[in-house]
């Protein structure tokens, strides 16, 4: 399971898109490895910790989950929480298996090259559906994390060793007259 980033231990698994008809339900985007782990943690609450949310799950369609929520029971009610981000205390994840690892573990890990020169921290990490892409502060371009590119990952020392992938650079076309 990778889930998202980390605040005063609670850990973000979803948020809450958009507002669903009349009676309160919302769409929410999962931030969970099987989508619909969100759902299982018990009550989630805001990224303050101070409300909370018990959520079921009533329908899905291409990854987007509707949801009940409880005490939410009209339209105006759940317009309020659109964008809220949905988090669960760190202790009620699963532990990971190795070579297997949370978003959250990741984000401000140090970012040092095979030598060991620093190149930065590891300030997000990303999937826009085409794997997980890693945003480095003081590195231009994203950095798939892939073997190829991230081939050792160390959580104990919070340092993980990037291979920056050679860029190509496309020559604009010339016209022949």
């Amino acid at each position: 399971m990778t889930v998202s980033g980390e605040r005063n231990n609670l850990v973000c698994v979803g948020v809450i898109t958009t507002v669903h008809g009349v009676r309160g339900n919302v769409k929410v985007k999962s931030f969970t490895q099987k989508a619909a782990d969100f759902a299982g943690f018990g009550a989630l609450c805001d990224a303050a910790g101070k409300r909370s949310f018990n959520v079921k799950i009533i329908g899905e369609s291409k990854g987007i989950f509707l949801v009940q929520i409880d005490g939410i029971t009209d339209r105006t009610a759940a317009e309020a929480l659109r964008g809220t981000e949905l988090y669960v205390s760190r202790d009620k994840l699963p532990e990971t298996a190795e070579n297997e690892f949370y978003y959250t573990d990741l984000v401000g890990m140090t970012a040092k090259s095979p030598d060991g020169k620093v190149l930065g921290q590891v300030k997000a990490v990303y999937n826009f559906g085409a794997g997980d892409m890693l945003e480095i502060n003081g590195v231009d371009d994203f950095v798939s994390f892939c073997d190829q590119n991230i081939p050792d990952v160390d959580l104990k020392n919070r340092v993980i060793t990037v291979c920056l992938p050679l860029s190509i650079e496309a020559k604009p076309e010339t016209s022949e007259s």
